[in-house]
């Protein structure tokens, strides 16, 4: 019986701290860095394997247990692991870091649309941040979607950014939708999932006066807002089949059991 996709806690951040260890070592020696460290110590051998038994079902490992993501620690905002990092809210390096792997997700989704038949696609961030979405792709002469993305490199929850404008466009905007991209370390697209519009608008935050208006919110996306791959309207993907390594990860569901639109 496979494990259950969606993660606990614990074995959730046991997963991103393989993702952060073994590109630098193998599997013995960051299990024992994991069970003798008492900075590790706040989990138990049991999540550790378990992380390591998820990521390995997930494909998220190579044969020879070497990671497809490129995590880093400052990625994990582990309260156990920040005692020997810096704690800072911004620094440039990981802005700098998170904007390359937000344009790295838009770049492979791009390729994917193009890929999948879209007859035209148009960056539109790379021009102005004005549209309040990513990526125009052109399906037919009169079919049109205007791609907002999220990119991450943690397969195990997905959380989004989204700004007051977004919000806006995508209130005013029939064509607007959201596309989740879980990004390799190639810069790949591993994973590629649809966020439901109708959560979308019942999660954001509420201005409370006319004197207070939220501008950005950080929203944590849960499984069943979640729809496997890129649609387009009831029976219709747009991703070429066989193109991405990774099927359902951020604890998706099955098509069956999402919430509709």
């Amino acid at each position: 019986m496979s494990m259950p996709s969606l993660l606990g806690e614990g074995t959730r951040r046991a997963a991103l701290r393989w993702l952060v260890h073994l590109p630098v070592a193998d599997v013995p020696r960051a299990r024992a860095l994991f069970t003798h460290h008492p900075r590790y110590a706040d989990l138990t051998p049991v999540q550790y394997s378990q992380g390591l038994d998820w990521l390995r079902r997930m494909g998220l490992v190579t044969e020879d247990d070497r990671p497809v993501l490129d995590v880093s620690e400052s990625e994990l905002q582990d309260a156990a692991v920040a005692s020997a990092v810096p704690s800072v809210l911004w620094s440039r390096a990981a802005d700098e870091a998170r904007a390359q792997i937000g344009a790295a997700g838009e770049r492979a989704l791009l390729d994917l649309l193009l890929r999948g038949g879209a007859t035209a696609v148009r960056h539109v961030a790379a021009i102005s941040d004005a549209y309040g979405y990513d990526i125009e792709a052109l399906l037919t002469a009169t079919e049109v979607m205007h791609l907002e993305v999220k990119s991450t490199t943690d397969p195990t929850r997905l959380l989004v950014h989204l700004t007051r404008h977004e919000y806006e466009v995508m209130r005013t905007d029939t064509e607007w939708m959201m596309a989740a991209v879980l990004v390799g370390a190639d810069g790949s697209a591993l994973s590629v999932a649809t966020v439901c519009r109708l959560w979308l608008l019942s999660a954001v935050p509420e201005d409370r006066s006319k004197d207070g208006r939220w501008q950005s919110a950080r929203l944590a996306v849960p499984p069943q807002a979640l729809t496997p791959g890129l649609r387009a309207g009831p029976g219709r993907r747009l991703l070429p089949d066989g193109s991405l390594q990774v099927g359902l990860v951020w604890g998706m569901p099955s098509s069956a059991g999402v919430i509709s639109a």
